[in-house]
């Protein structure tokens, strides 16, 4: 068994998984990255800030929290709700089972491995404060790099229904936190818009 206080094997084998992503992103440097490789890096680092003393289960479900996405994609499912909920509930099955499968095969203890899935699976989201939190990083990575892009390819309701849904996923620290990030001009307004 490894000793359960060491991070490094399990991140880099989730890296390794997740630079196989075939969709590139751009980084803050303009070069382009895979694109879940990528996320993982902002969800690592979005951690780091908004809770330092994060345990070892939070801190590989944060760089897990979307483990090989590309490989359920979005277009198998039904273009509605339902279908949007359905595929939303087995990707996190799916980043569950294959970060399970990647920290048994480094030597992982079970009691570790239970609790990253079930912080993947999101089962006690606003009861288990670690659960919320991988949540409010989510929700704090999707606005600072994701949400201008969204905003700018949907109509202003949905956007402004998605930030009001958003901000109710989140923790009273982390609506503070989201408070500080450094979007741009249109977002801040669309968000303050959204909460008025």
């Amino acid at each position: 068994m490894l000793q359960s206080l060491d991070a490094a094997p399990a991140l880099a084998a989730f890296d390794l998984a997740n630079q196989a992503d075939p969709r590139q992103e751009p980084d803050e440097q303009g070069q382009l990255q895979p694109q879940e490789w990528l996320y993982g890096q902002r969800m690592s680092q979005r951690l780091a800030q908004f809770c330092p003393q994060a345990s070892l289960a939070l801190q590989l479900a944060a760089r897990a929290q979307h483990l090989e996405r590309w490989v359920i994609p979005r277009e198998q499912y039904a273009r509605d709700r339902a279908g949007y909920l359905q595929w939303r509930s087995d990707l996190k099955a799916y980043h569950a089972r294959r970060a399970a499968e990647l920290l048994r095969d480094l030597g992982y203890d079970e009691p570790l491995i239970e609790r990253v899935g079930s912080l993947l699976r999101k089962e006690q989201l606003k009861r288990d404060a670690e659960c919320q939190t991988l949540e409010d990083v989510a929700c704090l990575v999707f606005l600072q790099y994701h949400f201008a892009a969204f905003a700018a390819g949907h109509a202003e309701e949905k956007v402004l229904d998605i930030v009001r849904k958003t901000w109710r996923k989140m923790s009273p620290a982390g609506q503070q936190a989201a408070l500080q990030l450094p979007l741009d001009a249109g977002t801040l307004a669309l968000v303050g818009k959204a909460l008025a």
